[in-house]
C-alpha cells in the first residue's frame, strides 16, 4: 500500500507529469496500457479483441473538466465513438467519468449530459457502464445512474472494493438490477472509509462478488488477481451459477494471456480501452496499482 500511495501521490506533481510527459520513452510504453490519443487506433484495437471474441470498453479519458463547454464537447465526442462503434459493426459499449461531463459544475448539468449519451447509445442497441472516481463522488454517481436508470436500462455504474460502503451500495444496485462493474479501486482513500491492506479489500472484493453472481443478474467482474479469479470460478461451480450471466473485464495491456485463456474456456470477456491526449493520470494509476507495471516501464526506458 505504501508503493501505491507513492505512485499516486507522484500523479499530482506538476514537475513530475512535466518531465514524464515530455520523455519519448515513457510515452511508448505508455500506449501498452493506452489504445493512442485519437479515436481511430482505438477503433482499431477494439477490432483486434473481437476478432479473438473478446468485447470492449471504450474510455475517452479525461476528468474534472471546469466549463460547461468542455463537459458539453465531452458529451459530443461520446455520441461520435457510440456512432463509430455502430458503424463499424464493433462490439464494445463505453466508459465514461462524471466529472468529464460536468459533476464538479452541477448535478443537474451532468445528469442531462449522461442522459443524452445513454439515449444515444439506446439508438444504437448500446450500453454505457459509468466509471466510479474517488469518494468525494460516490453518492453523486450512484444517484445520478439510479435515477437515470429508471428511464434506461441501458446504463450500468462501477463500484470499488475498496469502500466500506460498497456491500450497501451493492445490494442496492441488485435491487434496482443495475448492472454493476465490480473493481477493487485506484484512489487512494482514508482508513476511516476504505480498507487499507491488500487482504482485506480482497477479502471484500469476493463477498461482493459472491453478491453479484447470487443475483443472477448480468455483472462485471474486473480484476487481474488470479486469486480473485480462481473464486470466482469456485463459487460459480459450487453454486451451479450459469457463466452467461456475468463477464470478466480487464484493463487494455494487462493479463493477455489471461484474457485469452478465459476467453478458450467459454467465459465472457471485456477489455477496457483508454485513449485520448489526457492520459497522464490513467497511466500513473496503473503504475500505482502494481510493482509490475513499474518494472515494464523500468525495463523498457533501457531498450533501444
Amino acid at each position: 500500500m505504501v508503493f501505491r500511495a507513492f505512485f499516486l501521490k507522484l500523479s499530482e506533481s506538476r514537475t513530475a507529469k512535466k518531465m514524464i510527459l515530455g520523455f519519448p520513452p515513457t510515452r511508448r510504453v505508455a500506449r501498452r496500457f493506452i489504445a493512442g490519443e485519437t479515436l481511430e487506433p482505438a477503433l482499431d484495437a477494439i477490432q483486434e479483441l473481437n476478432a479473438r471474441g473478446i468485447w470492449a470498453s471504450l474510455d475517452n479519458l479525461g476528468e474534472n473538466v471546469e466549463t460547461e463547454e468542455e463537459a458539453i464537447r465531452a458529451k459530443d465526442t461520446y455520441i461520435t465513438i457510440l456512432k463509430a462503434i455502430h458503424e463499424r459493426s464493433l462490439q464494445s459499449n463505453i466508459s465514461v467519468k462524471l466529472t468529464q461531463l460536468g459533476l464538479d459544475i452541477g448535478f443537474d448539468f451532468c445528469r442531462s449530459l449522461l442522459s443524452e449519451i445513454v439515449d444515444a447509445a439506446r439508438q444504437y442497441k448500446n450500453m454505457i457502464e459509468v466509471d466510479m472516481e474517488g469518494s468525494a463522488y460516490t453518492q453523486k454517481t450512484i444517484d445520478i445512474v439510479t435515477s437515470i436508470h429508471e428511464e434506461y436500462p441501458n446504463v450500468g455504474i462501477a463500484i470499488q472494493a475498496y469502500l466500506k460502503r460498497s456491500e450497501q451500495d451493492i445490494r442496492m444496485l441488485v435491487e434496482k438490477n443495475i448492472k454493476t462493474r465490480l473493481v477493487k479501486g485506484a484512489y487512494k482513500e482514508p482508513p476511516d472509509i476504505a480498507y487499507q491492506k491488500k487482504r482485506d479489500v480482497n477479502a471484500n472484493f469476493d463477498r461482493l462478488v459472491e453478491i453479484l453472481l447470487d443475483s443472477r443478474q448480468y455483472h462485471a467482474i474486473g480484476t487481474h488477481d488470479t486469486k480473485r479469479i480462481e473464486h470466482v470460478l469456485s463459487y460459480i461451480t459450487s453454486k451451479n451459477i450459469p457463466r452467461e450471466t456475468f463477464e470478466f473485464q480487464f484493463l487494455y495491456g494487462i493479463r493477455r494471456d489471461l484474457q485469452t485463456n478465459l476467453k478458450n474456456e467459454g467465459y465472457n470477456v471485456r477489455v477496457y480501452i483508454p485513449f485520448g491526449p489526457q492520459w497522464y493520470p490513467y497511466f500513473m494509476r496503473r503504475l500505482a496499482e502494481r510493482p509490475a507495471n513499474v518494472f515494464f516501464l523500468v525495463r523498457n526506458l533501457f531498450r533501444a
